[in-house]
Formats: C-alpha cells, structure tokens, sequence
C-alpha cells in the first residue's frame, strides 16, 4: 500500500472504525477519508462521536491497525506521540494551552518533532499577526480568539500533513471565527490537510470541500459540501 501515488490513495482512510470509552461505544463502523490538500467537515451535535473520531485518528483512542490508515500505512494502533511524528496534529477542543508558557514558548513546544516543512516562528507570525505582537505574552493574557490562534499556529509549526481542529469557533464571538477561518486558505496552500470538527455548520461547510455528519456515533450524511441540502443536513444531524 506505501508504494501506492496519492491519487489512488487517500492521505486518510478511516474504515470501519468503532471506537471504545472503556465499555461504551462511541463510534460504530465509521467510514470516512481526507484526501491530499483538502479541507474535510465533521459535524454533528453533542455526543455524536466527532471527538472520538479524532481521537482515533490521533492515537488517543486505541483501535485496530487498519482501521485507520495515513499515507498509507496502517496506525489505528499507533501511540499519539508516534502518529504525531508521521505527520498528524490535532488542535484540542479548549486549546490546551500551557498557561505557564508565553505565546512564543507554546509555539516552540510544537516544532520540538523537528519535521521538514514550510511552518516556522516566522511563518506563524505572518499568518496571525497579533501573535507576533504579543509573542512574550502569557498565552492566559490572549483573548479567546488569540489563544485559538495559538493553538492552531502550535500545531501547524509540527509540519503536519493533516491538522485536525476540534471545535476551533467554541465559544467565540462570530466576527473572531470568520477571522480564523480567513487563514484556511493560507494552510492549506502550504499543503496540509485539514479536518474540521464543527458545530457551526454554517462556517465548516463554507470552508469544507466535503462534509460528513454523524448521528449517535454513525455516518449519517456525507458528501460534496456544496451539493447538500440544508433539508438533507438538518436530518442527518437530528437523525429525523
């Protein structure tokens, strides 16, 4: 499968996964793939598995080898730290910030895989700004939308192929996340996946070239984001 090009394989292939808090179960034979380049959307309300897709994804949640396979190599049983290190970053949902740590250091603490690629300090302050003004900061003194800018810049400076954001416009004020989502353009030109768990539906499908909905741990919906229905949306994620 490693010899395999790009066009014949997705960066991300998740198939069939079921994924486990302990004895519940919170995804059931979940199927899904991000391909190289684009922006991939994971909606759904509360509790229907969103996180623990990227959880499993990351190396948080434990599943078997094939169950998620990443530029072809199979790692639904590879720890975090060593999924990370193949190219893999996810964004917290609340960012998970080091409130000891200055902007600048939090970002540090993203590149210490040491991963080839365009992300840098420098990089990072051009694509937000306000970070490089406030880059001794305590990321505590950032406003909600700036800490959001942290942790997104923290693991995008891991060089990563794919990004996965959970819940980047959670509590944010609308005008903040059309600010953040203005940036997209600009990682994916640099080549990265992304994948965007989102309950703002509006906003993750104006910026998603695909969309998936899940519903009590299902697929229930997917497809090109701009070829479904608010009516086909509404009823795969309130499963009626």
């Amino acid at each position: 499968m490693q010899n395999l090009s790009e066009s014949a394989w997705p960066l991300l292939a998740v198939r069939n996964l079921d994924a486990f808090y302990g004895d519940i179960q919170a995804l059931f034979s979940v199927s899904i793939e991000v391909r190289a380049g684009e922006a991939v959307a994971v909606i759904g309300a509360n509790g229907a598995g969103k996180s623990a897709l990227l959880k499993s994804i990351a190396g948080l949640l434990r599943s078997r080898p094939d169950a998620v396979m990443f530029d072809g190599a199979p790692i639904g049983s590879v720890p975090a730290y060593a999924v990370a290190a193949r190219g893999i970053a996810l964004v917290p949902e609340g960012r998970g910030l080091f409130a000891s740590l200055s902007v600048e250091e939090n970002l540090l603490i993203g590149g210490q895989l040491k991963r080839p690629g365009p992300w840098t300090l420098a990089r990072i302050y051009e694509l937000f700004p306000a970070l490089g003004e406030r880059r001794l900061f305590p990321s505590t003194a950032l406003s909600g939308g700036q800490q959001q800018m942290v942790a997104i810049g923290r693991g995008l400076m891991s060089n990563p192929k794919l990004l996965l954001c959970d819940e980047i416009s959670l509590g944010l004020a609308p005008i903040v996340v059309r600010d953040i989502y203005a940036r997209l353009p600009a990682i994916l030109g640099e080549g990265v996946s992304v994948m965007l768990v989102e309950q703002d539906i509006v906003q993750a499908l104006k910026a998603a070239d695909r969309m998936y909905c899940l519903q009590e741990g299902r697929v229930a919906l997917s497809g090109a984001a701009k070829d479904l229905t608010r009516e086909q949306i509404a009823a795969a994620y309130f499963g009626v």
